[in-house]
């Protein structure tokens, strides 16, 4: 089974414009079996997004015809491929009643989800981790260096693991060392190996299943999936379930790297 966990769609407002039809054409074509659609939940009406768009996720008002319009697409290719409908929610903390609220409404609907996390608080600032090198580095600032940043995002990471946000929490942990995004750009050596090794094993205790994400490879100052090989690996050995994801905002970018998980004796999933 060929499978990627992790797609986004023209519903994603700093994406492409690509049509859901022609990702899914992509996805049989090169012989995939099986796909979710993840696309960024609203956040919580309370929070204020801080990227300057203000485009991190859907509006309240693109979900329903996403998720409706996913549902037809599942219909239409149900004999050709698996499409799962799903969503990439953001666990935010201090926002855990309002994301179980959102869940035990939608989450009926849906096929397969990711939680993960994108936003950091520090001394009353918000930050979108992932947003850019400059934001990252102000994160850094605030919270008094790049290491300190880094346990930060892990922190969260291990809170969205033992978050209760209802019988709908997804159950997969989305990209968790994306804090690496612009390890190039600040070029410091982080030596976070327990941080990473903490987090895999929570994942383990709660039962949940890791998002094997690679999207990491292709961006110029990460240059490695998220979680790196060899923590997939250690993964594998802890008998963590694992979905490759190619977090995907383009067709083009539908299924990036894939081969890299199965050739060059790295057979990690």
């Amino acid at each position: 089974m060929k499978r990627d966990g992790h797609i986004h769609t023209p519903y994603c407002p700093h994406g492409t414009t690509d049509p859901l039809r022609s990702y899914v054409e992509k996805a049989i074509k090169t012989g995939f079996t099986d796909v979710t659609f993840t696309e960024h939940a609203p956040l919580p009406s309370s929070f204020t997004d801080p990227t300057p768009l203000k485009d991190s996720g859907m509006t309240a008002a693109q979900l329903r015809p996403y998720l409706d319009e996913v549902k037809r697409i599942k219909e239409e290719y149900k004999d050709r491929i698996r499409i799962r409908v799903g969503l990439e929610v953001d666990f935010i903390a201090g926002y855990e009643d309002r994301t179980t609220a959102f869940l035990n409404e939608f989450g009926p609907e849906l096929d397969d989800a990711i939680l993960s996390v994108h936003f950091l608080q520090a001394n009353d600032k918000i930050f979108c981790a992932d947003y850019s090198a400059d934001v990252f580095m102000e994160l850094a600032h605030e919270t008094g260096s790049v290491e300190a940043a880094y346990q930060l995002y892990y922190k969260a990471v291990e809170a969205s693991i033992a978050a209760n946000l209802g019988p709908y929490k997804p159950k997969r942990i989305g990209h968790p060392t994306l804090i690496h995004k612009f390890q190039y750009a600040h070029g410091e050596k982080i030596d976070d190996n327990e941080a990473i090794i903490a987090v895999l094993k929570k994942i383990k205790s709660a039962g949940l299943e890791l998002d094997v994400n690679s999207a990491g490879l292709a961006k110029p100052d990460c240059r490695e999936p998220y979680p790196p090989f060899h923590f997939i690996e250690q993964a594998r050995r802890l008998g963590i379930p694992l979905v490759f994801g190619s977090d995907a905002h383009s067709v083009s970018g539908l299924h990036q790297r894939y081969e890299q998980f199965y050739t060059d004796g790295r057979d990690t999933i």
